[in-house]
């Protein structure tokens, strides 16, 4: 794929640089991030009180650190890029979806950038009720609200910045920074991962762009 290709299916239309830490200040603007900060703090505060760290704990995290690639690839290919169906007689359409389909439609607009509110507040809920309702002990449910926090977080920020006019600095990075602007721009049906490539490695959604065409619905996934 020539250099000049490769920029114009990667680009979009920049407006101008930004520094990380402009990128950074920015970030902390929106309600997401302060959203999952507020359940990730009184947790980890919580989970440091208890006390008695143990290899259970050290288990937990790796266990969702190595899963996340991977639930993020199926949710993004599931769940996102869901389309309209009806069931029952009644149309289904959820929220996450049809934000998605606009975020496409305009990934320069930041507020689509993030976990819509409403779908974030419930996630969140699901979440506080695993952890104390689906582990044998609060500490090991604090274990993994912690971690899902994190983790939640570090989605957040890649993606909030992949969509800025910050520009790859470091090799990690610039490849995160390249797929999923092919995502966007080339492509919507390649390239599902966004923090971790693994996943399209290894479900064939990460092949040589110039081997893809242009796909005419990458801005409009219902293509109507």
């Amino acid at each position: 794929m020539s250099t000049t290709t490769a920029a114009s299916a990667t680009a979009g239309t920049r407006r101008r640089s930004i520094s990380l830490a402009e990128a950074w200040r920015e970030f902390w603007r929106w309600p997401s991030p302060w959203i999952m900060t507020a359940v990730l703090v009184p947790a980890l505060v919580g989970r440091i009180a208890l006390g008695d760290f143990g290899r259970s704990d050290l288990v937990t995290a790796a266990i969702m650190v190595a899963a996340q690639p991977f639930v993020e690839w199926v949710l993004h290919v599931t769940m996102l890029h869901m389309r309209p169906f009806e069931a029952f007689g009644r149309m289904i359409d959820p929220l996450f979806a049809r934000m998605h389909r606009e975020h496409h439609a305009e990934p320069r607009d930041t507020e689509l950038v993030f976990i819509p509110t409403p779908v974030l507040v419930q996630v969140l809920v699901i979440a506080l009720a695993v952890t104390f309702f689906a582990f044998s002990d609060v500490s090991s449910g604090l274990t993994f609200l912690v971690m899902l926090t994190i983790i939640g977080l570090v989605y957040e920020w890649t993606h909030y910045l992949i969509h800025t006019d910050y520009r790859p600095k470091t090799a990690l990075y610039r490849i995160l920074w390249r797929n999923h602007r092919l995502h966007h721009y080339k492509n919507e049906n390649y390239w599902m991962a966004l923090t971790n490539t693994t996943p399209d490695t290894l479900f064939g959604t990460n092949p040589d762009p110039s081997e893809v065409e242009t796909s005419p619905t990458a801005t409009n996934l219902l293509g109507s």
